[in-house]
């Protein structure tokens, strides 16, 4: 229901701002007319950078967030605290000073060490957004595979698998469908997050609704239209998800 009082202001907002020109300038982004048609395809060109950025950023959040994961299930204590001292040190850092560390100053880094190397935006912004998350992507990883009962471990054992077997072929399987929903949670997560990515030059969603916005003086509308951009993808995000939860039965009750 909440849903659909949404689109129900969106469309009487929308409308009202149809009524009265004068007070509205919704013309900038008017699918009837030559303006509104080349502006329209100038925001939704954003749609394809801040997709590949989100994707590249939560596969490398993934697999860097199950290596940071496995020593927090070490039986020995310095591997534990390897972990700890990651998760809690990343985690604190807000993203948007990372991004700046990364692209402005990670090159001066690699310049006092004498090696002249540049961060690409796009790869600044996927390496910010992928080791921010990881720290979180850890903690779920972390959960997920000890909720599996000691048991089955225990099993594994018994039939001769080792310890990297059994984590491959028993917990890890079996974890993954408990893991998959919050790990869902953290892909539209890094979704929203890639708006910071614009502060850098990169061209996703928020980037291209800045500079439209400086040119047409229609901010409002403008940015109406980028909330709506970033609502049909979750949208369209958490309906795949809910899809590969059922074929995976992580929505299994009981």
């Amino acid at each position: 229901m909440s849903g659909r009082l949404i689109f129900a202001a969106l469309a009487a907002l929308l409308l009202s701002g149809c009524a009265s020109g004068a007070a509205w300038g919704w013309y900038v982004i008017d699918p009837t007319t030559a303006q509104g048609q080349t502006n329209i395809r100038f925001l939704i060109g954003g749609f394809w950078m801040t997709i590949s950025m989100s994707l590249l950023a939560i596969l490398i959040s993934a697999s860097l967030g199950l290596l940071i994961a496995l020593p927090a299930l070490s039986e020995r204590r310095g591997w534990r605290i390897v972990n700890r001292v990651y998760v809690e040190f990343v985690r604190s850092i807000p993203l948007l000073p990372m991004l700046f560390w990364v692209f402005y100053g990670l090159p001066l880094l690699f310049r006092a060490m004498g090696v002249p190397i540049t961060v690409d935006p796009f790869w600044g912004a996927v390496i910010t957004l992928a080791v921010s998350d990881s720290a979180f992507t850890a903690e779920i990883y972390r959960s997920g595979i000890q909720s599996i009962a000691k048991g089955q471990a225990e099993a594994a054992r018994t039939v001769g698998l080792s310890r990297a077997q059994t984590m491959r072929y028993v917990i890890l399987p079996q974890a993954i469908r408990r893991i998959l929903p919050p790990l869902a949670n953290q892909f539209i997560y890094i979704v929203k997050m890639s708006a910071f990515a614009s502060v850098i030059g990169v061209q996703e969603l928020t980037r291209r609704a800045n500079e439209l916005s400086v040119t047409e003086y229609r901010p409002l509308e403008l940015y109406t239209f980028l909330i709506l951009e970033y609502l049909v993808l979750v949208l369209v995000i958490s309906a795949f998800v809910r899809w590969l939860e059922r074929r995976m039965g992580s929505d299994e009750r009981g």
